[in-house]
């Protein structure tokens, strides 16, 4: 390998960068929009659900007992004489369950030998809302009983109190994971995006058949075409990493050393997986379609991201093992919200360089030295 060679690609790779503005667009531009979709449009928290409440009887107990579902900071509650006029608005999604408190719930309620029931709808083609609203309804239920019986004088067996504590992420807010996760996803697309483009770009000009004439060695010239890149990547963890503390209030409790020793790891089997996309199809188009399949999807759907992989099939769960993005999800939500925990830092960071070596040997030895 030439020292000077190798300079000189670097200078003229460098200057090609600078003189397409679109590089800089997937470098910075899209990574903005992209942390904003995630940072605003996708949250998986669930605050002032809307429900119906239909309270066919005109009971005092029944009375209190509507009060207490629009007190309710969960819930925003439309009113209804019957369930029947709260149908329609079930079936267009306007509001994802009904509460009927029932004609006789009063006397139910006072007599010792029956019970009051009440009945609890929920819109089951959307089963993480209707799991919610039947919980949290019932958890409503249970509150006014509670306060009900502890008004009027009523003693009981003093029940199991129950203190969560959630660690980490206290208020469970779901926007503390999803931003360190989507910058993973960011820097999955963008990396492979950009290094796919390189050498299609090459080829679709002809300048690859001037640089095969060349004594420039295929790992000067793939090296050569990877570091600007490299640089260009960090820069965007840079620029994303700032947005997730500054303007989406994301903690960061780990350190810049830990952020930059994930990112470098992860950009090598990224860039390095662009460089074989780019060499096997000498075209800038199909490259990035193949780009966009191969590393956003992957990386969206079986990192860990948006579905936790223990709940997806045994297959599945074999088959995000070499998703490279499983190792790099994890670890940057850990370096947020939680701190530097190296062990399983390391873990990840070997597992990223051997997926990066991988891809760099056969990028390798599909760029060829022929025209053919």
């Amino acid at each position: 390998m030439s020292l000077r060679r190798f300079r000189a690609l670097l200078v003229k790779e460098s200057r090609q960068i600078l003189r397409d503005p679109s590089t800089f667009l997937i470098a910075f531009v899209l990574p903005l929009i992209l942390l904003f979709l995630f940072g605003y449009a996708v949250s998986l928290d669930i605050r002032e659900v809307r429900i119906g409440v239909a309270q066919q009887d005109d009971s005092q107990e029944a009375a209190s007992l509507a009060v207490a579902y629009r007190n309710s900071p969960w819930f925003d509650v439309t009113m209804a004489p019957e369930p029947r006029g709260l149908e329609p608005d079930l079936v267009a999604g306007r509001i994802r369950g009904i509460v009927v408190i029932p004609q006789d719930f009063g006397q139910r309620l006072i007599a010792a030998d029956r019970t009051a029931e009440i009945q609890i709808i929920t819109d089951g083609a959307q089963p993480n809302s209707a799991a919610f609203v039947a919980n949290f309804a019932e958890g409503v239920r249970a509150t006014w009983a509670a306060q009900r019986a502890a008004e009027a004088g009523v003693t009981a067996a003093p029940p199991i109190t129950l203190v969560p504590r959630f660690w980490y992420n206290a208020e469970l807010t779901s926007r503390d994971f999803l931003i360190p996760g989507s910058i993973a996803i960011v820097m999955a697309m963008i990396g492979t995006l950009l290094t796919a483009l390189v050498v299609a770009r090459e080829w679709e000009r002809g300048t690859m058949e001037a640089m095969m004439a060349t004594p420039v060695a295929m790992a000067e010239l793939l090296a050569s075409k990877v570091l600007p890149y490299f640089v260009l990547g960090l820069g965007s963890v840079a620029l994303c990493t700032t947005l997730a503390i500054t303007v989406f209030d994301v903690p960061f409790r780990g350190s810049i050393l830990a952020l930059m020793a994930l990112s470098s790891a992860y950009l090598v089997p990224a860039l390095g997986q662009g460089l074989l996309i780019s060499a096997a199809t000498k075209n800038q188009f199909v490259a990035s379609q193949m780009a966009l399949i191969l590393s956003f999807l992957p990386s969206m759907v079986l990192s860990g991201f948006l579905f936790e992989i223990p709940s997806m099939p045994p297959v599945i769960q074999a088959f995000t093992y070499i998703v490279p993005a499983r190792y790099l999800v994890p670890s940057l939500q850990t370096v947020f919200v939680v701190g530097d925990i190296w062990p399983m830092f390391w873990r990840g960071i070997a597992a990223l360089l051997l997926f990066g070596l991988v891809f760099f040997v056969l990028a390798i030895r599909v760029t060829r030295r022929r025209i053919a």
